[in-house]
Parts: C-alpha cells; structure tokens; sequence
C-alpha cells in the first residue's frame, strides 16, 4: 500500500506580508504565535525557538531567517508547518538584516521540500527579491512551494 502524500505544509493562512518587529526577538516571537495560531505547535514550542536562536543564528541569506525550536521541543508540534512573516522595514538580525522571517514547526522530515525550495530561491538573486518584495500570500506560496498545483 503506497503511503500516504505529506501533508502541504505552507498555506496562504501561514503567510502574513507587511508587519514590523522591534527586534529579533520580537521577530521570533511574531513567528511562533502565528505557528500556535495555525494550530501546528503547543505553547511550549514557543520559548524553545528563542532558546536555538539564542545558541545559533537561523539567518540563511539573502534577508531570510528561519527560525525553530530546538530538538527537544519536538514533542510539541502536533503537526509540521511553516509561518512566513515579511518585515518590509527589516529587522536587525544580530549584524544581519532580515525582510522574511520563516518560522518552522516539523516533528519529521516533512519540511524539507519548501526548504529545498526555498534553498533555489536563495541562490537566485531574482527570485529571493520577489520573496521580500511580495505583495500577495498567494506569491509566496508559488515560490516557496511551486509544486504544488493550483486549484482546480
């Protein structure tokens, strides 16, 4: 019996254009209360993604972060999702300057198509300026999860 397509783990709902953050922390913050409100992870999710950035820094690149909890906070996500919040303004990243902030909520390995993905809009300058500069969730989403087909 062939199992089971992974669930999408980027939707529209997870994206939100246009916010402001005082700072990193606040950033994080933004990204793990948008993950609780998805319904992806338990409260205690929360303070272990200050705890990974506070040991390292989930600046990628190219404006974008992504931050997560630590390995033992696993046990608090119910479900593998991504939060995507743009900081037009940007945020100060410990030297680094931030415009999207993907917050990542995975007990498995699920994740890593969108971050596949996102890994080829890193590495194309074009592609990672339409990412900060996105004015519709529906952007985001084709270009972080392009295999996904449009509906019908």
């Amino acid at each position: 019996m062939p199992a089971e397509p992974a669930p999408l783990v980027l939707t529209e709902e997870a994206v939100r254009l246009g916010r402001t953050a005082a700072d990193r922390a606040d950033a994080v913050s933004q990204c793990g209360e948008l993950l609780l409100e998805l319904g992806a992870v338990d409260p205690g999710y929360l303070p272990a993604m200050h705890e990974r950035e506070a040991s390292v820094s989930t600046f990628l690149g190219e404006g974008v972060a992504i931050p997560h909890g630590t390995d033992p906070s696993r046990k608090f996500v119910k479900r593998t999702a991504l939060a995507v919040l743009q900081f037009p303004d940007g945020v100060d990243w410990g030297g680094s300057t931030v415009y999207v902030a993907i917050g990542i909520a995975a007990s498995g390995e699920e994740h890593l198509g969108v971050l596949t993905a996102l890994a080829g809009v890193l590495t194309d300058p074009d592609k990672a300026a339409r990412l900060r500069g996105a004015s519709s969730p529906s952007d985001v989403v084709a270009l972080l999860a392009p295999e996904r087909e449009a509906p019908a």
